[in-house]
């Protein structure tokens, strides 16, 4: 399965990075140019352990929408979420913060998988990788100027 890690210092302890990660506006505006909204599910606020929210998306000039849940919730160390119901035929996402010199290094791991075997292999490989690298890169961009 494909996956990817990013990882990036950003200026502020471990609890207040947890939370801003887990904070829907956050999200939604470090998504704006996707057009991204909330289809079900909190509004606002910061999501919390078993949670489902779904969200609804532009890209590739195609509108998806992606059902998840966060889970496996240790603050503030780490949560994940996933696909319960969407685009991929596998998608976890994994969050992590720990405490380093100058603030906290926040990691995020993902493993994916697009659907149509032989087909969604090639398209993980031709786009869907740098894809998502650029849309998580977009939301640590956002959590970073946060703190800036």
């Amino acid at each position: 399965m494909p996956s990817f890690t990013l990882e990036r210092v950003v200026a502020a302890s471990p609890e207040q990075v947890f939370d801003l990660s887990l904070d829907v506006g956050l999200h939604l505006a470090s998504q704006r140019s996707h057009g991204e909204r909330v289809a079900s599910g909190r509004t606002s606020g910061l999501l919390g352990d078993g949670e489902h929210i779904t969200w609804s998306a532009r890209h590739f000039g195609v509108r998806f929408r992606m059902a998840s849940v966060v889970f496996d919730v240790d603050r503030p160390r780490r949560f994940r979420d996933r696909q319960v119901r969407g685009p991929f035929g596998s998608f976890l996402h994994t969050h992590e913060f720990e405490p380093v010199d100058g603030g906290t290094l926040m990691r995020d791991t993902i493993r994916f998988r697009s659907p149509l075997g032989p087909l969604g292999r090639l398209v993980d490989a031709a786009v869907m990788r740098r894809h998502l690298m650029r849309v998580i890169t977009e939301r640590n961009d956002a959590i970073s100027a946060h703190f800036g």
